[in-house]
């Protein structure tokens, strides 16, 4: 084969990969996809701080997550997804679509997060999402908590 197919076929292949790499980190995309099988005893839930804490300006929340593991977004592995916060939601995100700007990410599969929020109360819920983003079937989706930061 010669110097110049092998570049067309690399170029193609790469490609390929980048734009189903895209896809996977493309938060802003309102394709409709096939929803990732979640254990049914799957839970997803928010360690610290509890429900009704009151804490500073600047905090640390831990996840947790039964069930199922952790595993970095863009990664397809059975059983696993990285976690989304939603911070003071009134709904939940579509279940049919990837979550967007309406959550915080962490698709390195992070299981805490320091957060800076204004004085009041606020809530805050845990979603997992698969490798794009995309909740499960069944969603798997913590408790929705309220703190006050002082």
């Amino acid at each position: 084969m010669n110097k110049s197919i092998k570049h067309s076929l690399l170029a193609l292949a790469l490609s390929s990969f980048t734009l189903s790499t895209a896809f996977a980190h493309d938060h802003k995309s309102h394709q409709e996809v096939k929803l990732t099988k979640a254990p049914a005893n799957a839970s997803v839930y928010i360690i610290s701080p509890q429900d009704g804490a009151t804490v500073t300006e600047t905090f640390t929340i831990e996840f947790g997550l039964q069930g199922m593991g952790v595993s970095p977004a863009g990664f397809d592995k059975k059983n696993t997804g990285h976690h989304h916060l939603l911070v003071d939601g009134k709904k939940l995100p579509a279940f049919n679509k990837p979550m967007g700007s309406e959550v915080k990410h962490f698709g390195g599969g992070q299981t805490q997060t320091q957060v800076k929020l204004a004085k009041g109360k606020h809530t805050l819920q845990l979603i997992l999402g698969d490798h794009r983003h995309v909740q499960h079937s069944p969603a798997v989706v913590s408790k929705k908590i309220t703190i006050t930061v002082k």
